[in-house]
């Protein structure tokens, strides 16, 4: 499904941001440099953090995810379907809570 459009607004999909960002930057000749640019990225969402800016925290994890939808395009995987099976095996396991909002699989 490519962009759809809710009156005058555009709702993105993987679709639509990765021939978005093929007509803008070109195909990807190596998948690692969408990983070396969301890792830029992700600096960048961690700066926005620790500063508490709000709209700047949402626009690098929109670079973030935008870079992880071209990633997972290059492989040929649906991320948002990649990201309700990974939740259908999280919801399964049992896990240790680390106490800062975060924790590990046991």
């Amino acid at each position: 499904m490519t962009n759809v459009k809710n009156s005058t607004k555009v709702i993105e999909s993987q679709q639509s941001i990765c021939d978005w960002a093929e007509g803008i930057f070109g195909p990807v000749t190596d998948p690692r440099a969408l990983v070396t640019r969301a890792m830029t990225e992700m600096k960048e969402l961690d700066e926005a953090v620790s500063e508490r800016d709000r709209a700047e925290i949402g626009r690098e994890a929109a670079d973030v995810l935008i870079l992880l939808y071209r990633l997972a395009d290059q492989f040929g995987l649906d991320l948002d379907g990649e990201v309700q099976a990974k939740m259908a095996i999280n919801r399964a396991r049992q896990w240790s809570v680390k106490g800062d909002g975060t924790g590990s699989h046991v």
